[in-house]
């Protein structure tokens, strides 16, 4: 017993908090560095609308809770520790977008309070997000906890609904995106949408990846097909949607239009929400 109690000094334990501590920023950093040096996240941190802003971080932190406690820094016991998980991913990713938004010259002198928080809240999903991943990618690949990992249908589905949150959150403030709705077709899209559900199939069950769902033999690749990849790709425009809403890229657009940017940003969204199962 003595000798388990030196092994958890105050020096120990402080190693292990700074070791914590990197991990998270390295996630933060890893998971938001193309969002914070791309330019339409700076002007959208000045100009959105603070309600939808809010809207925002408030749909993130349930996300950033039951991320916690899918895959957080360490096993929590309780929902409190995942309640404290979610706000200490917040804090780093916040840490590191302001500091690196700082060095980029995006956050200077002569710049309103209002518009420096905009610019930092706007990068503060993606960075926690990545904080909270940060076990699963920079980790022990020993970890039991992960091994022991319980997959159910909603848990999988939830973690699609994160991939593709990240990923879309990438590509939805590009001009791009509006870009290449406005010169598609409905066949288009029809083709699109064929291609976002045969690359989710294919990524999760036919390709083989490891981490990928297994198809029992009594169950048809087309069982599979309606039970979790159309479903994935339901989560994904509307997630989506929700960005494309959340950045102001639905106003003044017509029904179609909306639909048809829904299913360009579906696209990369798709491709998020397949590989998450698979890295997550």
């Amino acid at each position: 017993m003595a000798t388990r109690s030196r092994s958890r000094s105050p020096a120990t334990a402080s190693g292990r908090a700074l070791r914590d501590f990197g991990r998270a920023a390295g996630g933060a950093l890893l998971f938001s560095l193309p969002m914070l040096m791309t330019i339409e996240l700076w002007e959208l941190g000045f100009y959105l609308d603070r309600g939808r802003l809010i809207t925002l971080m408030l749909a993130a932190l349930p996300m950033l809770f039951f991320l916690s406690r899918q895959i957080g820094f360490e096993k929590t016991r309780s929902w409190r520790d995942d309640v404290i998980d979610a706000l200490i991913a917040l804090g780093v990713a916040a840490v590191t977008s302001s500091v690196l938004l700082v060095l980029f010259g995006a956050i200077g002198k002569g710049m309103s309070a209002d518009e420096i928080i905009g610019k930092i809240a706007i990068q503060m999903v993606p960075g926690a997000i990545g904080a909270l991943l940060a076990k699963s990618q920079f980790g022990d690949t020993g970890d039991e906890d992960g091994a022991e990992r319980e997959e159910t249908y909603g848990g999988e589905l939830f973690l699609m609904a994160v991939g593709a949150l990240f990923l879309g959150f990438n590509m939805a403030p590009t001009e791009e995106m509006m870009l290449i709705s406005f010169r598609m077709t409905e066949w288009h899209a029809l083709g699109l949408v064929a291609l976002s559900l045969a690359l989710m199939h294919g990524f999760v069950f036919a390709v083989g990846f490891a981490g990928g769902s297994e198809v029992s033999p009594e169950e048809s690749m087309w069982s599979a097909f309606l039970r979790l990849t159309l479903p994935g790709y339901v989560v994904a425009l509307s997630i989506s949607l929700f960005l494309l809403w959340i950045f102001a890229r639905t106003d003044g657009m017509s029904f179609g239009d909306a639909v048809m940017a829904m299913v360009v940003l579906g696209f990369p969204s798709a491709i998020g929400a397949a590989s998450a199962r698979l890295i997550l």
